[in-house]
């Protein structure tokens, strides 16, 4: 039994996990959407917001900190340029994490990233897939309802008092009928007298 054990192991041992979640958070902090399965999107969005939110804080010691987590992933580019006249991104991942996104959710306490599920299945294992995306800028969750509407309070209209009952006439109680007294049975004058 897994009591007390938390988290999805995801057929990894830790070093493994630990790289997956770094490689996933720069694909992340580089296209602000990635599709991956269900099961990582879950385990790395904590991953993710606690590095935005050491961003947040925008000190070197944060700074640091957010660099020995990314190891060198941090210092990969955002987009490497793909032929020799084009211009990429030349901004590591670190600098567009602490300079463009950590800005964004400056007023936000929390949940920085959405998941989406999707109904197309991973070719190979049909796993189920999501997509897990950075929130825009000033963006809310949208109700799909509307919120219910508050009770309204308000003092009750007077009520008017009960009409009284009609008075009732007691109908005569019929007498009690007793029943004729029987006397005792007497004792039976045949019993022969008792010899001594």
């Amino acid at each position: 039994m897994r009591h007390r054990n938390a988290g999805r192991k995801l057929n990894r041992n830790a070093a493994h996990r630990k790289a997956m979640f770094r490689n996933l958070a720069m694909a992340l902090f580089r296209h602000e959407r990635i599709i991956t399965t269900v099961a990582k999107a879950k385990e790395m969005r904590p991953y993710v917001e606690k590095l935005i939110t050491l961003a947040k804080k925008g000190t070197l010691h944060a700074r640091r900190q957010a660099e020995s987590k990314l190891a060198g992933a941090g210092k990969a580019e955002v987009r490497p340029p793909e032929k020799k006249d084009d211009e990429g991104d030349a901004r590591t991942i670190l600098k567009k994490l602490f300079e463009e996104i950590a800005p964004r959710f400056k007023d936000r306490p929390g949940g920085y990233t959405r998941i989406i599920k999707r109904h197309e299945r991973r070719l190979g294992d049909a796993g189920k897939t999501a997509y897990i995306e950075l929130l825009k800028a000033g963006e809310t969750k949208a109700r799909t309802r509307a919120a219910a509407p508050a009770p309204v309070v308000s003092a009750p209209p007077p009520v008017a008092p009960p009409p009284a009952p009609p008075p009732q006439v007691e109908a005569p109680k019929p007498e009690e009928q007793k029943a004729p007294e029987t006397p005792p049975p007497a004792a039976p004058e045949n019993n022969p007298p008792a010899q001594s």
